[in-house]
């Protein structure tokens, strides 16, 4: 029998297909404490899903679990693959290499995807039943570019138009020779994939942990790092950029900033971060180079056709938004709160310095944790003012991301799950 559904589920990263990481059910904030821990057989990259009162998750050792959302117990695991030892990689950071990127949960067919890496060179798409943890889709990916050992599978996954949308990248260090690219595939595993590759030499990486962003029109935005080209001399290569692209992964349109050569030669790309979409067709943007660039979803301007820019700070993993308000993960100075409207970017506060996390948001509370010290914050989302904290005890990935369950925020960390009650 298939888990129940409820209407406080959280069945994609940051929620929905804009990745707005907005949940509408959730219960107001109150004293934080820790419900439970689950123990697992490796680290959790990736945000917790929910279906009713399933959790699901994925570890680096190629598992999928389903826990019970009360207690943290396991109701069943798959092990799909032999993860990958960082002694094996060319470089890399992750260790062991399994499953890094968030699953998605497809409730026409009550299957979570995932994108294993496992020994071989190989990325391996799985779907399993939701009520029984059986594997019924499996089907190898070969990556695009055809140098799958120098490719990862960090941003989460995408359902949309009856497929799952599956970014690559690179290893931590960019090493050896890679492009990055998306590929779509049906949620029956069988038939012909869709797929896009970036048009550089090199690199190009679609890394960012939100994955592709779904518009309203159905299409993809990604974000891409840095190419091979480096030089004004060069023509341009569709690296350091923010692409839309249609559900058959044609290129609609692209942004990038006026300094892409020199974004490239410095490693300084918009690669970093998951695009914002606003309510009102505004896509907020903000790489490693620190500037902020405002464009319009429907004309995102090519090179050097942003609708505003101001210096803000270096973004890194995936904002959230509601209405005209991006809630901006910034590596320097923790996060920002930033208005979008009338064509201007205006910062209207910014938190705790050490909350780098990508944030989410619920019940006029915007949560964000700190990778570095395992904090865990409640903030105004109106002033910023730090409602609540909580120490989680917890080792944290980076780029963490809470999840919000009702009553729950359900936290990934080094070997498992912590769950947080509020």
């Amino acid at each position: 029998m298939s888990p129940t559904t409820h209407k406080g589920d959280w069945t994609t990263y940051h929620h929905d297909g804009a990745r707005s990481g907005a949940a509408p059910h959730v219960t107001p904030v109150g004293k934080l404490a820790v419900a439970w821990r689950a123990h697992l057989d490796g680290a959790v990259y990736g945000e917790p899903l929910t279906v009713g009162d399933s959790v699901f998750v994925a570890t680096e050792n190629d598992s999928i679990y389903s826990l019970d959302r009360h207690t943290g117990d396991t109701k069943w695991r798959a092990h799909v693959g032999t993860p990958v030892p960082l002694s094996e990689l060319p470089c890399g950071n992750i260790d062991p290499l399994g499953i890094t990127g968030t699953p998605v949960i497809d409730r026409a067919s009550k299957r979570i995807f995932a994108v294993a890496e496992t020994t071989g060179s190989h990325h391996v798409l799985v779907g399993i039943d939701l009520a029984t943890g059986r594997v019924e889709v499996r089907r190898d990916l070969p990556t695009p570019d055809g140098h799958p050992r120098f490719d990862q599978q960090r941003p989460a996954l995408a359902l949309a138009h009856g497929r799952v949308y599956v970014s690559f990248g690179g290893l931590f260090g960019d090493c050896g020779t890679y492009i990055g690219s998306v590929v779509g595939v049906a949620t029956s595993g069988r038939g012909p994939t869709v797929t896009y590759r970036v048009p550089t030499a090199n690199n190009g990486a679609i890394w960012a942990t939100g994955g592709p962003v779904i518009t309203s029109k159905g299409n993809l935005l990604i974000s891409v790092g840095n190419g091979a080209a480096t030089s004004d001399s060069q023509e341009y290569d569709g690296s350091d950029s923010v692409v839309e692209l249609s559900p058959g992964l044609r290129r609609l349109g692209f942004f990038a900033p006026r300094s892409w050569a020199q974004d490239n030669a410095g490693d300084l790309d918009l690669g970093s971060l998951t695009p914002a979409l606003t309510s009102h067709g505004r896509v907020l943007i903000a790489g490693k180079r620190g500037t902020a660039y405002l464009l319009d979803v429907d004309h995102l301007g090519g090179i050097s056709g942003a609708l505003a820019e101001r210096q803000l700070c270096r973004g890194f993993g995936t904002p959230a938004h509601r209405g005209d308000i991006v809630y901006l993960p910034c590596v320097d100075g923790g996060l920002a709160a930033v208005e979008t409207s009338g064509d201007d970017i205006r910062v209207l506060w910014r938190g705790p310095a050490d909350g780098k996390g990508s944030p989410t948001i619920g019940a006029g509370t915007v949560w964000v944790a700190s990778w570095g010290t395992g904090t865990l914050y409640a903030l105004d989302a109106r002033t910023g003012a730090v409602r609540e904290q909580l120490d989680t005890d917890a080792t944290l990935p980076h780029f963490v991301s809470p999840s919000l369950s009702r009553n729950l925020v359900l936290l990934g960390t080094t070997d498992g799950v912590v769950a947080i009650t509020h």
